[in-house]
Formats: structure tokens, sequence, C-alpha cells
């Protein structure tokens, strides 16, 4: 029998280049190609750590397209990484329909472990984190109101990942909903030099960020119902 390649997931730094894995940086050196959501942007990386790899896009717009040409080049015995632009492939970025292919057809599958927003956010957030749920990006529009809706009465601590210019109306949103006395944990640029956290209650956090120009990337971590004990307005 032929021999079969491999898929791997390969996390890649949310911002701060020294959190790649000298596993990561390996396996990109030796695969036959790397998939990556957009090729510039991990142009840079590879050049970063010397890795000279061939690099083909693979990303919402064209992964419905791409996703059986790809699964059959690993069938034919090609070993194939996939990248996202920053953190672990499939948290909110292209990667589950290729997995899914993948594990139809039988083919192995490699999931290094490495960067991610969600759980450092969670973890320096001061929320409980035995128990959690991870709702990703809010819908743009149609269901947006409805999903925070359905979270009204989620114990558990909530985790939200949301872009700078909708950060203040999520924030809004999530006052009006959940009580603007709850409190939330806000993360931005993770890693990063101008690295920000934000602890207090919603409505406090939503005039905190009203005040400043808000840019990078952003983890929204909000306490379930039911918690009593309040955190001090403080941030860093």
């Amino acid at each position: 029998m032929d021999k079969q390649g491999k898929l791997y997931l390969v996390p890649t730094p949310i911002g701060n280049l020294e959190d790649m894995t000298f596993r990561a940086v390996r396996i990109l050196k030796e695969v036959e190609l790397v998939l990556a959501e957009d090729t510039r942007t991990s142009s840079k990386l590879l050049s970063h750590y010397n890795i000279q790899n061939k690099l083909s896009s693979h990303h919402k717009f064209n992964e419905h397209k791409t996703v059986e040409t790809i699964s059959s080049q690993i069938e034919s015995g090609i070993s194939v990484a996939l990248i996202s632009d920053a953190g672990t492939p499939g948290i909110s970025d292209p990667g589950f329909l290729l997995v899914r292919t993948c594990i139809e057809k039988g083919i192995e599958i490699e999931c290094l472990p490495g960067a991610t927003a969600l759980i450092p956010a969670l973890v320096v957030s001061g929320l409980p984190t035995d128990k959690f749920v991870f709702e990703g990006f809010l819908p743009v529009k149609k269901g947006r109101q409805k999903q925070i809706q359905e979270l009204e009465t989620e114990t558990r601590t909530i985790v939200f990942y949301e872009s700078p210019h909708r950060l203040v109306k999520t924030l809004d949103q999530l006052s009006q909903v959940l009580g603007g006395n709850r409190n939330c944990c806000v993360c931005r640029e993770l890693t990063k030099l101008h690295e920000e956290i934000f602890r207090g209650a919603l409505v406090e956090a939503k005039e905190h960020f009203l005040q400043k120009t808000v840019k990078g990337e952003i983890v929204i971590v909000v306490e379930g119902m039911g918690k009593k004990k309040r955190f001090k307005n403080n941030f860093i």
C-alpha cells in the first residue's frame, strides 16, 4: 500500500514571535506544503524562522473549493501543515472543514499545542476557569441580539472574540442584556508591546474603551450569572 501523507495543524504566535515552538518550526520545515490563511502574513513568519517552503492559500473564502483537492493530495502521500494568521487553526479560523474531510477519508491528523488568545485571556481574567463557554465572534448583524439573550442565564464564564471597531457596541449590548454590573475582563493585544487588560463591570469597560481609539485583537471574558464577588476596577 502506498504511503499516505499527514495533516499537521500548527499554531502560530498571536503577536509575540517568541511564542513559536521548536516543534512547530521543525514541522513547517519538514512538510511538503504549508497552507496559510494569508500568504503575505505567513511569509513574514516563515522568513523570520528561515523556513523556506511552498505556501498555498487556504482561507474562509476558498476552503469549500480547495478542501477536496488538498485532502486528495494528502491521500497521495504529501504531508501538509495548516496555519492561520495567528493562533491555532480551526479556532475562529479556517481548519474545521479540512479536518472533518481528512477524518472522513481516514487521513492521519496531528495537532500541535501552541498559541491561542482564548486560554491566556481566560486565565488572566480572574474569573472562574473550571467551567467556561467559548462563543467566538458574535454575528455582525443577524442573530447577534438573540445569541446574547440566550447567554443571560449562563452560569459558566463566557468568552468572546471581538474586533476593535465593534468592542464598545458589544460591551453596551452585553450590559443591557446581562446587566451592567456583571464582571468582565477585556484583553487587548495579548502578548504584544501594547497589551492591555481591563477588569471591571461591563458598564465600566464600555466607558473605558469609549474614551480611546481601540486597536488590535480583543478577547472579552464575562462572569456567569449568579457570581457574587465584585471586581475592583483596574487595568494594566
